[in-house]
């Protein structure tokens, strides 16, 4: 009896595995599309670039810019943006995320996610999602400045006690 309680361990720690398969990159691919995937990825770069057109604006309040510097400060995030654009495109992006993906999830769990995806709710959830992550980063970007101003002060504090010249 004591030499089967390890061998009924193993049988059943083997078939619990065996029932946790990983997802098919097909079933993967469905989940991505489903939960818009691609088009979340461009509502970050524009939000990203919107954010950074309204720090940058913060930061020249009360300064007397030239007409250049305007007009860097005012194309520079579509550029920095387009890097991004061109650096992380989906169709480089998307086997990052099949394969993390199907390093995460089973395919139960995969197929459970496509049909949360495909209900009304879940679509729902989709398509409000960009609303959120905006709302999201604009929230967070009022709170960010107050935490940089601290960073910096405790960044010149470091500095001073530890005595670095210049």
């Amino acid at each position: 009896m004591r030499n089967a309680i390890p061998i009924l361990l193993l049988l059943l720690s083997s078939a619990l595995t065996c029932s946790a398969a990983p997802p098919t990159s097909e079933s993967i691919d469905t989940l991505l599309t489903l939960s818009k995937s691609e088009s979340r990825l461009e509502s970050i770069y524009e939000t990203m670039e919107q954010a950074m057109r309204q720090g940058m604006a913060q930061a020249s309040v009360g300064k007397s810019l030239s007409a250049e510097q305007q007009r860097v400060l005012e194309t520079a995030p579509k550029r920095f943006v387009d890097v991004m654009r061109n650096e992380f495109t989906w169709e480089s992006l998307k086997p990052m995320y099949i394969e993390i993906y199907r390093d995460t999830f089973t395919q139960d769990e995969i197929d459970g996610l496509i049909s949360f995806y495909q209900s009304p709710i879940g679509m729902v959830f989709v398509n409000k999602m960009p609303e959120v992550m905006q709302r999201s980063m604009v929230s967070m970007q009022s709170r960010l400045q107050p935490m940089l101003e601290k960073m910096r002060a405790a960044m010149r504090q470091a500095i001073e006690e530890a005595k670095v010249s210049k």
